[in-house]
């Protein structure tokens, strides 16, 4: 697999790892939901990453994502008042949505470059 191709598994990945965190924040308020994680790994498994790339190997949620507010008043609140919302740390959501969009510029920039290489490579070619 070329360096373009590789760098395009990246793009993919780090987009679907955006939309989960940005569902994490969005739904940070919301009862019932649990805050999610993407897991990703080499596109042929360990071994394979320099051929292959990476690729999404699912949405788990997160261990312990659930914090208790006492709202007797609310709807669903259980037979002690509690409702259950999701532990989502809004400051930390958006420092990894920030890695992430980096990580996301980083393998555009791969990817550019492996065009612009592909291109000379072509122009050498031409002129043997």
């Amino acid at each position: 697999m070329d360096a373009a191709r590789i760098s395009r598994t990246g793009l993919d990945v780090e987009w679907q790892r955006l939309q989960v965190i940005a569902a994490n924040i969005a739904n940070a308020n919301t009862t019932g939901y649990r805050a999610q994680r993407l897991l990703t790994g080499p596109a042929g498994g360990f071994g394979a990453l320099v051929r292959s790339g990476v690729s999404v190997m699912g949405v788990q949620p997160v261990a312990n994502g659930v914090r208790r507010v006492h709202e007797p008043g609310h709807p669903q609140a259980d037979a002690e008042g509690f409702v259950s919302y999701p532990d989502i740390d809004q400051a930390g959501e958006m420092a990894l949505m920030i890695r992430t969009a980096r990580a996301y510029e980083a393998n555009l920039t791969a990817m550019g470059i492996a065009h612009q290489l592909y291109a000379r490579a072509l122009e050498l070619g031409k002129q043997a």
